[in-house]
């Protein structure tokens, strides 16, 4: 398609055929179609206004043709099938509110809500690969907290209370995503790294702190896994992390006053604090 546009105006029976180039995406269809319901549509193609086509007759509209075909559809069956995807319904119902095609929007928002109501509130995402963890931590204004629990990457035997400790680390963080899932992404690792268990914290799409809940102790006769639930440094280090939600306007500086003294690697989690000092820290943030 090539030469200059210039403006027009269509008119005629209901049968005749027109092009249209929505933005790059090209459809074929009748007067009749574009003028079955009270909408943007018929007023364009009814005589009543002007319209911009080119030298080869496509009549030109400047908006995104991803869902016109949708809206053409709707205009044929007074229905169409709707996006399962949130993002592509909303995309669907600002192009039915430009074209002012007033029952799909009603029907659009009808089923919104709906889905609302069914939508479980608490939605923890599994990590597939590295490269998604990546993009879902640099994505989110959230601080993110990720656990990686699989039993399968150990080569050794587990202590007798490993099982019981998985257990509980499991248990803790799905009581923790319910708590704080408005505040905090929660993520699961279930494939990745040599892990078996651990714990880590991301601010401001960094990671900031790693609590580790796995350790190789030594027997008489061969080596063994054992897992721990340090449950108040888990408590703690989610609560620290509040600290780093909505990154445009970065950490409270007395908050983040209250957690000096902490440098968490791949190590581990260290402190040197004693345990009063600790549980007046904690204290003071869980008022906060």
């Amino acid at each position: 398609m090539s030469g200059d546009s210039h403006k027009t105006v269509i008119k005629g029976n209901t049968s005749k055929y027109v092009k249209l180039n929505v933005g790059g995406s090209l459809h074929y269809t009748t007067i009749g179609t574009l003028t079955k319901h009270d909408t943007m549509l018929r007023a364009m193609f009814s005589g009543r206004m002007e319209v911009l086509t080119d030298s080869e007759g496509w009549i030109l509209i400047d908006r995104c043709g991803k869902h016109f075909g949708s809206i053409l559809n709707f205009l044929r069956d007074s229905t169409v099938l709707l996006p399962e995807l949130r993002r592509e319904l909303m995309e669907l119902l600002q192009e039915a509110k430009y074209y002012l095609v007033a029952d799909l929007v009603t029907q659009i928002e009808t089923a919104l809500k709906s889905r609302e109501e069914h939508e479980p509130i608490c939605k923890v995402p599994l990590i597939t690969s590295s490269r998604e963890e990546q993009q879902l931590v640099s994505s989110t204004f959230k601080p993110v907290v990720k656990l990686i629990c699989n039993r399968h990457n150990n080569k050794y035997s587990y202590t007798s209370n490993s099982d019981d400790n998985l257990l509980k680390n499991l248990e803790l963080f799905d009581k923790l995503s319910l708590r704080f899932n408005r505040r905090v992404m929660f993520i699961k690792d279930v494939i990745g790294s040599n892990e078996i268990c651990c714990w880590s914290f991301y601010g401001h799409a960094q990671k900031v702190a790693e609590v580790c809940c796995t350790s190789i102790v030594y027997g008489t006769d061969k080596k063994h896994t054992k897992v721990e639930f340090p449950e108040a440094r888990i408590y703690e280090e989610t609560l620290n992390i509040l600290l780093y939600e909505h990154r445009d306007k970065g950490p409270d500086a007395e908050l983040m006053q209250a957690t000096r003294g902490y440098t968490v690697g791949r190590s581990g989690y260290h402190s040197d604090e004693d345990g009063e000092e600790k549980h007046e820290r904690v204290d003071r943030l869980r008022r906060h």
